[in-house]
């Protein structure tokens, strides 16, 4: 049996992790897999659980870190190389850009043949200074030139990586786009919409509105909450309540943001509040439930797993039309250009007022969307790919 080794860069709450964690359990039984992982950062939601859930043991790189030490990042890479001799995998895979890094480099020293790379977002523009931006982007370059396979998970995504960044050529990068099980965010609907509103102390007629996602500013969470003050200011008919459901190094900036505008806030149940901040919650699917419209105000993504979840709960979308955001809502999302405040307002209030509970109930698992992004298209395309180069 061929073994495949997956590294990840560390299993937070997010599309990545869950990415990683579902191909080292679905590979099987065509490969015998193993899943790496490096550490989380304590500000992130630790997702170590959705591995318990799918009987996966993980195992941590002690010495990987998501922040750019050249010790520790020596360390790391030691440690990979050492478990790649014990392990000897037919196939490494990596995902993000350290494991991307370390990974590759460990697994081509070791004579691996078979190495991919997945690109789930980049850091190409919004994140770092231009000198820093052009660094990563001459990084990613040589690495590309030890894969076997650039896999990248939208269309657009290749698209940049090909022919704006030039990673690399054409024929070696592959789209592959993310796989996952939605049950959980239709089944039980109603119960699930009962308990998170009943929490957080939602009358049956507020519109709840919510961002999903880590605080950092790549996430541009300020444009969000500058949205919801002017929806209010313009006093719309209909009632509101927002939720930042997540947590990170810009938690303090967007708070002190949100009471700048004077908005009432809280960081628990306050029927008062007009701004709740939740921290990460662990049962995603009682919020999508309990959410009405849901937003992303990013600066750059990959593939905002937020919106494909929250579709599967049959919420609204709101969101910029960055990265591959089109690639993963339906029509009816209302979209605006990066950082165009006045159209994401003005889309946001659309949405308000045009909300219908009952309109929907009916869309509650059937978005056509999430049926593109099936955790059984995406297993079946990467055993292609691992195959294809054994």
């Amino acid at each position: 049996m061929p073994k495949a080794l997956i590294i990840i860069n560390r299993l937070n709450i997010g599309g990545p992790a869950s990415h990683a964690a579902f191909l080292t359990k679905y590979l099987q039984p065509d490969f015998e897999t193993m899943l790496l992982s490096g550490q989380i950062d304590s500000s992130e939601g630790n997702a170590d659980y959705m591995a318990k859930n799918l009987n996966i043991d993980p195992h941590y790189v002690k010495n990987m870190h998501r922040s750019i030490n050249p010790k520790n990042d020596w360390k790391g890479y030691n440690e990979i190389k050492s478990i790649i001799k014990k392990f000897q995998p037919d196939v490494v895979h990596t995902h993000a850009a350290k494991p991307g890094a370390l990974g590759r480099l460990a697994a081509s020293s070791c004579g691996v043949k078979n190495i991919l790379h997945t690109f789930h977002g980049h850091v190409f523009h919004s994140y770092f200074s231009p000198l820093k931006t052009r660094f990563f982007l001459e990084a990613e370059r040589y690495l590309a030139k030890k894969s076997s396979t650039i896999i990248a998970i939208s269309p657009l995504q290749k698209k940049e990586l090909v022919e704006d960044f030039k990673v690399c050529n054409d024929a070696k990068m592959k789209v592959v786009r993310l796989g996952y099980d939605f049950r959980k965010f239709y089944e039980n609907h109603s119960q699930n919409r009962l308990d998170f509103r009943n929490q957080w102390q939602l009358e049956n007629d507020d519109i709840a509105i919510g961002i999903v996602g880590r605080l950092v500013p790549v996430k541009n969470h300020s444009l969000f909450v500058k949205a919801i003050n002017k929806v209010l200011n313009q006093k719309s008919t209909k009632k509101i309540k927002a939720f930042i459901i997540g947590d990170g190094e810009s938690k303090q900036e967007i708070i002190q943001k949100a009471r700048a505008l004077q908005l009432n806030i809280a960081e628990q149940s306050d029927s008062k509040a007009q701004v709740v901040f939740t921290s990460w919650i662990k049962e995603i699917e009682k919020a999508y439930a309990g959410l009405d419209i849901v937003c992303l105000s990013s600066l750059n993504e990959g593939t905002p797993v937020s919106l494909l979840e929250a579709q599967a709960a049959g919420c609204s979308i709101v969101s910029t039309d960055v990265g591959g955001v089109k690639d993963v809502v339906d029509n009816q999302a209302l979209l605006s250009e990066s950082e165009n405040f006045e159209q994401f307002a003005q889309n946001l209030l659309k949405s308000i007022q045009n909300y219908d509970y009952k309109i929907r109930s009916l869309n509650i698992g059937k978005s056509k969307i999430i049926k593109e992004f099936s955790l059984e298209n995406m297993i079946n395309k990467h055993k292609k790919l691992y195959f294809q180069h054994l």
